[in-house]
């Protein structure tokens, strides 16, 4: 039976404090100490304290070199995550993977492929380290695919030796490490990452980089290295944004305001350069996002017949929307590649565009075939530029803080939870610009319901909702908190759960006229006797309570939303 040995022998020690996390256990094979397996994935700052804290407790158990093993998919963060381990522990040796590759062993150029590594090389020049010697580590060059020449590398005095790479963690390197780590992330993000790094690394062209993802990369990834990431001891999850170091940004303001031609001639430079543009842009719900509360979708966009791909996301920083956006030249056969990665269509959005452009701005008067209307698009870098030509223009107060396809997620489920009479949804109605948020059409919505269902209730009467119209109004809830965003984080995660308790009165006022119903059915059965009527009465007197509590929810939502800015 393996002995168990705590890191945390410290009497009066706080439980459940990261480091009290790392248990050392006697391993069965030989006379060393392992990681004891930590069930939940970490995040990438508190995985490194983590795996820190572990080296450290493993160099002062064991003889000799501490091996660690650090494997992910492409583009997960492993070097990063490496780097950071390095940062603390000075002294520490790292072996890349990637410099074991012999290219002479490549089929169709699938350099994923785990046949590639020269494994003797690498197991080799592990055991010289654990011998206490200096070996010879090959330099693997990427933009000519072949090795270059070797590298000494002595052990180190810090004693800690990481391998890094896809397969750290395969079954020949799993018995001779002490400690095994998994880092690994979303797959729309870690595709974007794969690209930045191979473009710069091994010069490839974008399109060649993804079609290589999709056909190569991500099944080798299934196959191969998803099983080994599962025996890890510590499990690292990197949500790292690879958009947040750009400082590249568009701001837009966009109006469904209608403008004539000569209104923007007379704004914008007179050497500006005026254009027409057909466009057809396919949105790509990346793998395991919501649809109605992604901001990250993948868009292909065709114009001109020439295919692009457009990593993209936007944050909202009223009454602008600020778009960061990296383009790739591709082909349409990348469509299939990426729906083999788990990418799905959201949307198809078909536009016509008269452009005006000069050297500062854009304006664009866009007539969008899937919402059968116009709007104009003011957009630029210069921030206070755009804000200058658009108020010239005369659209201030009218601006929609909304990408098209959030334009589209919204009066998609509003007109899904609109299964009301046809007075209140005139009220609800956003085709004539009548509300300026999805939030203004849910406040409305629920306002209207309240005085709905209490103006039935106290008459005596019920009325049922559709389970589909709640499931709707609930969507709606998720992405009109979706738009408090700023830099793409939720202003309040209070008025998340003032919509939670929303939704559950919704439910108590549900079961409420369900009692009702069954009331007057009783009533209409029977004669109408004294202790009856109480009954009634009794019930029609509790709904008053709901109503109160559901307006006060209404109202501190409000309150809220008038806190951060947020127009009704």
């Amino acid at each position: 039976m393996a002995q168990n040995t705590s890191s945390t022998e410290s009497p009066g020690r706080i439980p459940d404090l990261l480091r009290d996390q790392v248990h050392l256990i006697k391993r069965e094979d030989c006379d060393r100490y392992k990681i004891n397996s930590i069930q939940d994935s970490l995040s990438f700052e508190k995985g490194s304290f983590v795996v820190i804290h572990a080296c450290q407790l493993l160099a002062q158990k064991n003889d000799g070199i501490v091996l660690v093993g650090i494997a992910g998919p492409s583009g997960a963060g492993k070097t990063a995550f490496t780097e950071k381990v390095l940062n603390c522990i000075p002294n520490v040796v790292v072996i890349s993977m990637d410099n074991y590759t012999d290219a002479s062993r490549l089929i169709d150029g699938n350099f994923d492929d785990p046949r590639l590594i020269d494994y003797d090389m690498l197991l080799g020049n592990i055991q010289g380290l654990k011998e206490g010697k200096s070996v010879q580590v090959p330099i693997y060059d990427f933009k000519s695919s072949s090795r270059t020449g070797y590298r000494a590398v002595d052990v180190p005095s810090s004693q800690v030796v990481i391998v890094e790479g896809i397969y750290a963690l395969s079954e020949r390197l799993r018995p001779l490490l002490d400690l095994r780590v998994s880092v690994s992330g979303g797959v729309h993000f870690d595709l974007v990452k794969r690209v930045l790094r191979d473009i710069q690394r091994a010069g490839q062209e974008p399109e060649e980089i993804i079609y290589q993802i999709s056909e190569t990369v991500y099944p080798m990834y299934k196959a191969f290295i998803e099983p080994d990431l599962q025996t890890a001891h510590i499990k690292i999850i990197n949500k790292f944004n690879p958009f947040s170091g750009f400082q590249n940004r568009t701001y837009i303001l966009k109006s469904s305001r209608t403008l004539t031609v000569d209104q923007i001639k007379a704004v914008i430079s007179k050497q500006h350069k005026e254009s027409t543009e057909e466009t057809c842009d396919i949105y790509l719900l990346p793998p395991g996002e919501e649809p109605e509360a992604c901001q990250s979708h993948l868009r292909m966009r065709n114009r001109d017949g020439k295919y692009h791909l457009m990593f993209e996301e936007w944050a909202t920083e009223r009454p602008f929307i600020i778009s960061t956006r990296i383009t790739f030249k591709v082909s349409v056969r990348l469509l299939g590649g990426l729906m083999a990665l788990g990418y799905t269509i959201a949307a198809i959005l078909k536009r016509s565009s008269h452009v005006f452009s000069d050297d500062m701005v854009t304006v664009k008067i866009d007539w969008l075939e899937q919402l059968n209307r116009r709007f104009v698009q003011v957009q630029g870098r210069d921030r206070l530029m755009v804000n200058n030509v658009a108020g010239k223009l005369g659209l201030e107060g009218s601006y929609i803080p909304r990408t098209y396809i959030e334009q589209i997620q919204m009066e998609k489920l509003v007109s899904e939870s609109m299964a009301l009479p046809d007075d209140l949804k005139t009220k609800l109605s956003i085709y004539d610009n009548m509300v300026s948020s999805p939030k203004e059409a849910l406040f409305r919505a629920s306002s209207d319901r309240v005085a709905m269902r209490t103006k039935h209730l106290k008459g005596g009467m019920s009325q049922s909702y559709s389970n589909l119209r709640d499931k709707s109004v609930a969507k709606l809830i998720r992405l009109t908190i979706g738009d408090i965003r700023f830099d793409g984080r939720i202003a309040n995660q209070g008025i998340i759960q003032l919509g939670e308790q929303l939704s559950t009165l919704n439910e108590r006022m549900d079961e409420f006229a369900s009692h009702i119903e069954e009331l007057n059915s009783n009533i209409g059965n029977s004669a109408l006797t004294g202790p009856m009527l109480t009954n009634s009465s009794s019930a029609t007197d509790m709904a008053s309570p709901l109503t109160e509590e559901y307006s006060f929810v209404q109202e501190t939502i409000s309150k809220l939303s008038l806190h951060h800015g947020t127009p009704h």
